[in-house]
């Protein structure tokens, strides 16, 4: 009945990514939370599994992201090299600096980051382009950036890799193409640092890897590649612009409930 239910999460958290072309972190680290206290799971453990199994299944998601994005030759792979160092960096220490904090901080955390995005979505905000392509240290302090919000959040990246090569004057295109690389090492060192920091924590569910639930991952891994497809093609028949007002408004509501600090 369980891993019912995380077949069922990776349906909509596919789906929805698809649709809205948002993160799949964004959708998955708020469903496990309900999840987790449907099972019971201690409340001061419930936002670090959530966001550890989330970067988890961003790991599977990428690499498909990754190679569709890459046969069109949509990837900036220098750029996506060199943020690479930064970003190891960066979620290594996102996930030493979340496992610190309190779970229901953590969430509430979460709670304000859903505004952001939900703001930025219903605004359309993207940054004017001012600037060209740092060099290599800049690339890498970029990296470390983005990289150490993504493990707070247990999110590719995307939201926030996205808007600053959009600003260094990289094209759209070429800009979400080389996020989805990004989002590989971002969510394979956060899924590691995650498990790291939760290996010897009492009290997680059997079957748990650390701040990773494995029945998780796998229910939602095998339903969410496909949905989101289907996501996708449904995304060209809609508006989009009332699509993402939709999500937005959706985000508003779960980061609400987030901040009020739901479960605990």
């Amino acid at each position: 009945m369980i891993f019912l239910l995380y077949l069922l999460v990776g349906v909509i958290a596919g789906v929805l990514a698809g649709l809205f072309g948002v993160g799949g972190g964004t959708i998955i680290v708020p469903a496990l939370l309900l999840c987790f206290q449907w099972q019971a799971v201690p409340a001061g453990l419930q936002t670090h599994l959530a966001i550890g199994t989330s970067l988890a299944t961003i790991v599977i998601t990428s690499v498909s992201s990754t190679l569709a994005h890459h046969r069109a030759g949509a990837v900036r792979w220098p750029v996506a090299l060199w943020l690479t160092p930064g970003i190891a960096a960066g979620v290594w220490a996102g996930a030493f600096v979340a496992a610190a904090l309190p779970g229901e901080q953590l969430q509430r955390l979460f709670g304000l980051f859903a505004w952001l995005i939900a703001m930025q979505m219903w605004f359309g905000w993207q940054p004017a382009g001012h600037s060209e392509v740092p060099g290599k240290g800049g690339l890498t302090l970029a990296g470390a950036v983005i990289g150490g919000v993504s493990a707070l959040f247990g999110i590719g990246g995307g939201s926030l890799t996205v808007p600053f090569l959009s600003w260094c004057r990289v094209r759209m295109q070429e800009a979400v193409a080389t996020a989805a690389a990004c989002g590989f090492p971002i969510a394979l060192v956060g899924a590691l640092g995650y498990a790291y920091q939760g290996w010897s924590q009492a009290g997680l569910p059997p079957h748990s890897a650390g701040f990773v639930y494995l029945p998780a991952l796998l229910g939602i891994a095998i339903t969410s590649l496909p949905c989101a497809r289907v996501g996708a093609r449904l995304a060209h028949r809609w508006p989009a612009a009332t699509l993402k007002k939709v999500f937005a408004g959706f985000l508003l509501l779960i980061g609400a409930l987030l901040l009020a600090g739901i479960g605990h």
